[in-house]
C-alpha cells in the first residue's frame, strides 16, 4: 500500500473526536506562539506578548479570533520553510465594558511583526468588519514595517490599510497603540487614526531611522531622540497620550473607549449622574484672579465644572497653552476646549490652533457637545509664527468651529481679545450660547494697546504723558471694555455668577440635546490643511 493510500485509509477511519483533538492542538500552538525563547526575548525588551496585551485590553474571555490559522504563501529567501500560523498579527473582536470593539495586534515574535501579503489581508478584513459593524477599531502596533522578503506586496498592503482608515474616518473611532517600533510608511497608518497612544521607552515612530539620518545629514541620533514617546508627546503632537508602561497604557485605552460612541450614528454612552448638576462651584471665585494679567491653571476651573473633576486630557504635553479633553456634565460626555493662562498667557499659536482644531473636528464627527472656556489675549506675535503660517493654521480652528453642528456653548472667563476671541467659538461663528463671567473683557485689543493707538498724539502732547496715558486707558476700558458691553449688544447671552457655571452649562446642554443642524449640499469643504 502506498503512502497516499495509507493516508486515505487513516482519514476514512478517523473519528470526529480525533479531528477535534487535532484542531485543539493546532489552536493551542497558535495561542502559545513561536516558543518560550521568543517570548523571553519579548519580555526582556520590556514588552508583553500579543496575547497578554489583548488579555488586558479586552474584557475577560470576550476575544474571538479571526483567521488565526492564516499563513503566508511567499517563496524565496527561505520563506517557504517558515510559515507560522497567524503570520505575525492577531485579529478579531471582543468587548470593553461590554461594548464591542475590533482589534488587530502585531506579534513581534513572528517576523518582527512585519507586514506581508497575508498579514495585510488579515488587517484589511478586520477593518472592513469594524466598518460594517459600526464599532471602534483598535490597532496594537509592534512591527518592523513592510516585510522585505515579500517585496512590493507589503507596500500594497499598507495602501489598503490607508484607504480603509480614510474611509472609516469620522464613521467609527480609530485608536492606535504604539508599543514597539513603527517606522517608514507604517507610521502613516496610526497617523490617520483619531488617537495615538505611545509607551515610553519602548515605542518609537519615525519615517527614516537613525542610520539613514546619519548617512544623509551626518547627524547622530538615537531611536528615542528621533521618534520616542517623549518627542511625539511634547514636540510634534503625533502622540495623543503617553504612558509609562503597557499596563497603564491599555487601561487608559479602555477608559477612553468608555467615553466614545460606537460610531457616528450614536451618542456617547452615559454614566451614572451622581454629581449634582445644580452644584454650585464656590471655589471658582478664588481660582481665577480678577487681574487679567495674573495667571491661573484653567484645569482647576474645568475640574470644578465637570463631573468629579475627571478630564481625559488630549495632548497634555503638547501645545500646553490650550487644554482639550473629554469629561462629563450630568453623566453626559462633553468635549472641553480652553485657553491655558499658565502657558504663554493662553495665547493661540500654530500648535494650539492645530491641536484644538482636530479635537473640535473629532467631537463634531462623533456627536460630542463642545464647551469652550475663553481667556485669550490674542494670537502669539513674532516672525516665527508669521513665517510658520499662523494665518493658515489659525484658520484650521476657525474652520473646525464654523463647520461643527453639535451643541456648542462658550464661557468667557476673563479676557477675550481680537481675532482670537472670534476664533474661540464666539456667537458670531455659530456658538449656540455664549456666557461670560462678570470679570470679562471683550475687545479688539487690551486697553493699554488701544489707548496707545487711539490717543497717541494726545498722550505725546500732554505735560505728563504717563498720567494722560493712564487716564485714556481708564476711559477706553470704561466705555468699550466694561463687563456688560457685549451682553448689551447681544454678542453674549448672559453674564453669570461663576459659581453657577456648572448649573448653567448642564441646563444649556440639556436644552440643546435635540439640536438639529444641516450643512450645505456638497461633496466636502476645502479646509486649510
Amino acid at each position: 500500500m502506498t503512502a497516499v493510500e495509507e493516508r486515505k485509509v487513516e482519514t476514512a477511519t478517523r473519528s470526529m473526536r480525533a479531528y477535534a483533538e487535532e484542531l485543539a492542538r493546532i489552536q493551542e500552538s497558535v495561542r502559545v506562539g513561536p516558543g518560550d525563547e521568543a517570548t523571553r526575548r519579548q519580555h526582556a525588551r520590556g514588552k508583553m506578548t500579543v496575547r497578554e496585551r489583548l488579555g488586558l485590553l479586552l474584557d475577560d474571555g470576550s476575544f474571538t479570533e479571526v483567521e488565526g490559522l492564516r499563513r503566508h504563501r511567499a517563496s524565496g529567501f527561505g520563506m517557504e520553510a517558515k510559515r507560522p500560523y497567524g503570520d505575525g498579527v492577531v485579529t478579531g473582536w471582543g468587548t470593553i465594558e461590554g461594548r464591542t470593539v475590533f482589534v488587530y495586534a502585531h506579534d513581534f515574535r513572528i517576523f518582527g511583526g512585519s507586514l506581508g501579503e497575508a498579514h495585510a489581508q488579515k488587517i484589511h478584513k478586520i477593518m472592513d468588519m469594524a466598518y460594517a459593524a459600526g464599532a471602534p477599531l483598535i490597532g496594537l502596533n509592534d512591527g518592523a514595517g513592510a516585510r522585505i522578503q515579500e517585496g512590493v506586496t507589503g507596500l500594497a498592503g499598507y495602501g489598503g490599510i490607508f484607504q480603509r482608515s480614510v474611509r472609516a474616518s469620522g464613521v467609527i473611532p480609530q485608536i492606535s497603540v504604539i508599543m514597539g517600533p513603527c517606522a517608514g510608511g507604517a507610521t502613516y497608518s496610526p497617523a490617520l487614526t483619531d488617537f495615538i497612544f505611545m509607551v515610553r521607552d519602548t515605542a518609537q515612530m519615525f519615517i527614516t531611522g537613525p542610520d539613514v539620518v546619519e548617512a544623509v545629514t551626518g547627524e547622530k541620533v538615537t531611536h528615542e531622540e528621533l521618534g520616542g514617546a517623549g518627542v511625539h508627546g511634547t514636540m510634534t503632537g503625533v502622540a495623543t497620550f503617553v504612558s509609562d508602561d503597557e499596563i497603564s497604557c491599555l487601561e487608559d485605552v479602555r477608559h477612553l473607549v468608555s467615553m466614545l460612541p460606537a460610531n457616528n450614528q450614536e451618542f456617547p454612552p452615559e454614566a451614572l449622574a451622581d454629581d449634582p448638576e445644580e452644584r454650585l462651584c464656590e471655589a471658582l471665585l478664588d481660582i481665577v484672579p480678577a487681574d487679567p494679567n495674573r495667571p491661573y491653571d484653567m484645569r482647576d476651573v474645568i475640574a470644578e465644572v465637570i463631573d468629579h473633576g475627571e478630564l481625559v486630557e488630549i495632548h497634555e504635553g503638547w501645545a500646553a497653552n490650550i487644554v482639550c479633553g473629554l469629561g462629563r456634565i450630568g453623566g453626559h460626555v462633553v468635549g472641553v476646549v480652553a485657553n491655558q493662562p499658565m502657558s504663554f498667557a493662553g495665547v493661540l499659536d500654530i500648535s494650539a490652533s492645530e491641536k484644538a482644531a482636530r479635537f473640535v473636528q473629532f467631537c463634531d464627527a462623533f456627536n460630542i457637545p463642545i464647551v469652550t472656556f475663553v481667556d485669550v489675549p490674542g494670537f502669539l506675535p513674532g516672525t516665527d509664527q508669521e513665517h510658520g503660517g499662523v494665518i493658515r493654521h489659525g484658520a484650521k480652528l476657525l474652520y473646525a468651529y464654523c463647520n461643527a453642528t453639535v451643541p456648542r456653548v462658550q464661557v468667557i472667563v476673563r479676557k477675550a481679545y481680537g481675532g482670537a476671541y472670534i476664533v474661540m467659538d464666539s456667537r458670531s461663528i455659530g456658538a449656540d450660547l455664549s456666557f461670560a463671567w462678570p470679570s470679562n473683557e471683550i475687545a479688539v485689543m487690551g486697553a493699554d494697546g488701544a489707548a496707545n493707538v487711539i490717543f497717541r498724539k494726545d498722550i505725546a502732547a500732554a505735560p505728563d504723558p504717563a498720567a494722560r496715558r493712564a487716564e485714556r486707558i481708564a476711559e477706553y476700558r470704561e466705555q468699550l471694555m466694561h463687563p456688560y458691553y457685549a451682553v448689551e449688544r447681544g454678542l453674549v447671552d448672559d453674564i453669570i455668577d461663576p459659581r453657577e457655571t456648572r448649573m448653567v452649562l448642564a441646563r444649556s446642554l440639556a436644552m440643546l440635546s435635540g439640536k438639529s443642524a444641516t450643512l450645505p449640499q456638497r461633496k466636502h469643504g476645502n479646509p486649510p490643511m
